[in-house]
């Protein structure tokens, strides 16, 4: 574990009377550098400037989030340019194997947990966000975005596909050509990127414990959230948020057009940097997915 010294160092700085036991070193992250240490403190380092603008956007975001949603997320009890700490959430990520091998009480208790996040997430009024100065998402996509994207993808993943994938590439993309698929929504506040490892599950309570990871979010469209929860866990179990998540039906039909492209996204992001990782990040997804203008009964 080859810990750069420059980070043991800032530790030290701001925690001097910390006893080290046990250290965990994770640079899986795109932007941070994370130290777990002790199980107990979590200190994040950008990795670059970019990283740093990140950190402090997130801090931001955070600030408001902790006052309006219920679950846990990371405080920060420090925070300077490219560093910031907070208290470690235990639990583990929770995985749609995990998820659907529980009873249907605590199924029921942890989808009602997601549903109230994401409502209560994307009800923050906008008044708030603006005299907090929290900016655009890093994941809001424009039609001209996704048009962009559909031309990337045949010019870029084509050649590397079999027919019948480029044919659904085409009909996945027909309802925005096409102008069909109303792409319009007001802003608001979306965390971006909560896949299943930005979810943490306590196997005792069967609950979630906490959230974390904020760092691409931002205002934008609330079916990017779904999206994601989508990928995570599959349409029939988004399904059972509505009843704590009441705009879902106005929102299902671009979720899940985004869904469709964020293995596309990944792709290209792992041909554009030679990166085989980012290519394969789709592994193990739901595909339990609907097409779009599906109505269900």
């Amino acid at each position: 574990m080859n810990i750069p010294f420059s980070y043991l160092e800032r530790i030290r700085a701001v925690y001097p009377n910390i006893s080290v036991d046990y250290l965990d070193f994770n640079q899986d992250g795109m932007v941070n550098n994370v130290v777990i240490v002790n199980h107990e403190l979590v200190c994040r380092f950008a990795k670059d400037d970019w990283g740093k603008q990140v950190l402090s956007h997130e801090a931001r975001v955070l600030e408001v989030v902790q006052k309006y949603v219920e679950l846990r997320v990371p405080h920060f009890e420090h925070l300077e340019e490219g560093f910031a700490s907070y208290r470690f959430i235990k639990g583990e990520p929770l995985s749609r194997n995990i998820l659907l091998k529980l009873s249907e009480v605590s199924q029921a208790r942890i989808i009602s947990q997601l549903a109230k996040f994401h409502q209560q997430l994307h009800s923050i009024p906008n008044e708030v966000l603006v005299n907090t100065g929290v900016s655009s998402s890093g994941a809001e996509r424009s039609r001209e975005d996704w048009l962009q994207l559909y031309e990337q993808v045949k010019e870029t993943l084509f050649p590397h596909l079999w027919r019948h994938q480029q044919t659904w590439i085409h009909e996945h993309f027909a309802p925005v050509i096409t102008g069909e698929l109303d792409l319009s929504y007001t802003p608001v506040l979306i965390d971006g990127d909560k896949p299943v490892y930005h979810i943490l599950f306590n196997s005792i309570s069967e609950s979630i414990s906490g959230l974390i990871d904020f760092g691409t979010a931002g205002l934008g469209d609330p079916a990017c959230d779904i999206a994601v929860q989508l990928s995570n866990y599959g349409e029939s179990i988004v399904w059972r948020m509505e009843s704590d998540y009441p705009m879902l039906p106005n929102v299902i039909d671009r979720a899940r057009f985004w869904v469709g492209t964020l293995e596309l996204q990944w792709a290209l992001a792992g041909i554009k940097f030679n990166h085989t990782s980012l290519s394969l990040a789709h592994i193990g997804l739901a595909r339990e997915v609907q097409p779009i203008d599906t109505r269900l009964s």
